[in-house]
């Protein structure tokens, strides 16, 4: 495929703003064929925004013959009929994160793709900052020696307003709280550095800072693959919000991620940092941040499709997670250490 993607956008809520953002930036690469939402203004704003159309309905859209892509943005539990359809037409899709609901329900829907060959492509862009990318390249380059421990820390913040919205934090429409709706971002990177999780002990919770149906706090001990050890806690209950980290200790030297900023310390005493904004939505307003991370994850995809390969943040690799995810809901619920399925492979 050459020239221009031909990207229809499906959903415009909270989530959209940087994905808008970065569109206009990538007005080279990509043309934004139409829209579908259920906001008529936001519909025919976004429209006139980019010059193109808006959609009545996900057939009209399926069957357009001049959109090659779908960015989805809508709740996880709208994803299974618009992931069908849009397969079923051959048409490619970036989705927003979660895949789905729970990892059986995520899994279903890379397969479908896979099975129509389309290209899936998932929106983790906290893998495409400076800092992120610079530490999985010393990561690569064996520079930290064996990795031996990881520490992930996510202590957000997210006020009772934010959870009253219909649905916000629900296990119908969300699929659960904290882990699945925010930590998820910096738990796909730390797999992605680390490698895949084995077997997690684990505890969540919602503290009394909350009314919400599922958890906004959890910590567990994990152990990967690896033989690595580790250890998470993640939360929106820590006022007014901090950025999260991930700590990777190795044999030659330690690295530590916070936000966009890399602090790497080797043992002979040398020190490599890598600056970039700290913002990353961790506070009161959840859109406080960049889009340039939005930016190069999409454009990644543009090239995934016009060249035939496979974008950076793939269905099957966004799997890792949910399976991390589903361990340690799990592990809590039953009071027990619990293995991580390995739903990549399966």
């Amino acid at each position: 495929m050459s020239g221009k993607i031909r990207l229809a956008i499906i959903g415009l809520g909270m989530a959209a703003k940087p994905h808008l953002e970065a569109l206009a930036e990538l007005e080279d690469e990509i043309a934004v064929s139409g829209v579908l939402t259920r906001s008529g203004a936001k519909a025919a704003a976004t429209a006139e925004l980019f010059g193109c159309k808006t959609f009545s309905s996900l057939e009209e859209l399926a069957s357009d013959n001049g959109t090659d892509a779908a960015l989805v943005l809508t709740p996880p539990n709208q994803r299974a009929e618009i992931v069908r359809a849009l397969a079923g037409a051959g048409k490619h899709i970036l989705m927003e994160k979660p895949v789905e609901r729970t990892g059986a329900a995520a899994r279903t829907l890379v397969e479908t793709c896979e099975a129509a060959g389309v290209t899936l492509g998932i929106v983790f862009q906290h893998r495409f900052r400076a800092g992120a990318r610079r530490l999985a390249e010393l990561i690569r380059e064996g520079a930290l020696g064996e990795v031996a421990l990881a520490r992930i820390d996510v202590p957000w913040w997210r006020d009772q307003a934010y959870y009253d919205t219909p649905g916000r934090g629900s296990y119908e429409r969300d699929g659960g709280g904290v882990l699945i709706s925010q930590a998820i971002h910096t738990l796909d990177l730390a797999l992605s550095l680390t490698g895949p999780a084995k077997n997690v002990s684990a505890l969540t919770a919602t503290t009394a800072i909350h009314r919400m149906e599922s958890e906004d706090f959890a910590a567990a001990g994990l152990r990967f693959a690896s033989g690595a050890v580790g250890a998470l806690m993640a939360t929106t209950a820590s006022c007014p919000g901090h950025v999260e980290s991930i700590a990777i200790e190795g044999t030659s030297g330690a690295a530590i991620l916070r936000g966009g900023e890399l602090t790497v310390t080797w043992r002979d005493g040398r020190e490599e940092f890598v600056a970039e904004s700290a913002e990353t939505g961790g506070g009161a307003d959840p859109m406080a941040f960049p889009c340039d991370w939005h930016r190069d994850l999409i454009a990644d995809f543009a090239r995934a499709i016009r060249s035939g390969g496979a974008p950076a943040v793939t269905g099957r690799a966004a799997l890792r997670v949910h399976a991390l995810i589903d361990a340690i809901t799990a592990s809590s619920r039953e009071g027990r250490m619990v293995e991580v399925a390995d739903m990549e492979a399966l």
